[in-house]
C-alpha cells in the first residue's frame, strides 16, 4: 500500500493540508519515514552508528567550527541519500519479485549515489585528520 493509498483510508483530505497542518502533517510524515528506516534498513542503522563514532571524534580533531559543520553536513548528506536509496527500492520492491534489468539499475544508481556521499564523509573526514595530525610541521 503506497502513501496515496494510507491517506486515502486515513481519510487524509489534502485539500485542507494547508498551513500549520501542512506543516505538522509533513513533520509526521518525515518522522514516520525516519522510523521505518530505521526498522527496516540495516545500512541506515550502520552509518548512524559509524557518525555517532565518528562526530566526536571529528569534533575533537576539527581546528574550526567550519571543519564540524562540514562534517556534520557531509554525515547528514549520507542519510538523506540512503533515505532516497531506500524509498527507490522500496518502490522497486512493490512491483513485486520478477527480476528486470532496469529495476536492477536503478538499485544499483541508488546504492552508487550513497557510496559517493560517503566518499565525501571520508573526504572531509581525511582533511580534519590531516590538520590534526600535521598542522604546524609544514607539510
Amino acid at each position: 500500500m503506497d502513501m496515496s493509498e494510507q491517506d486515502a483510508d486515513k481519510g487524509f483530505d489534502k485539500s485542507a493540508n494547508t498551513g500549520l497542518t501542512h506543516l505538522v502533517n509533513a513533520t509526521r510524515f518525515s518522522l514516520n519515514g525516519l522510523r521505518a528506516c530505521f526498522a527496516n534498513e540495516s545500512a541506515f542503522r550502520q552509518e548512524l552508528a559509524i557518525f555517532a563514532i565518528l562526530l566526536p571524534a571529528g569534533a575533537f580533531m576539527a581546528s574550526t567550527l567550519l571543519e564540524m559543520v562540514l562534517l556534520l553536513c557531509a554525515c547528514l548528506l549520507v542519510l538523506s541519500v540512503e533515505l532516497l536509496n531506500s524509498g527507490i527500492e522500496a518502490a522497486i520492491d512493490r512491483h513485486g519479485g520478477a527480476h528486470h534489468e532496469m529495476s536492477g539499475l536503478a538499485k544499483d544508481y541508488g546504492s552508487a549515489a550513497v557510496m559517493m556521499a560517503l566518499f565525501i564523509v571520508a573526504v572531509v573526514f581525511a582533511y580534519i585528520m590531516y590538520g590534526f595530525f600535521f598542522q604546524g610541521t609544514g607539510l
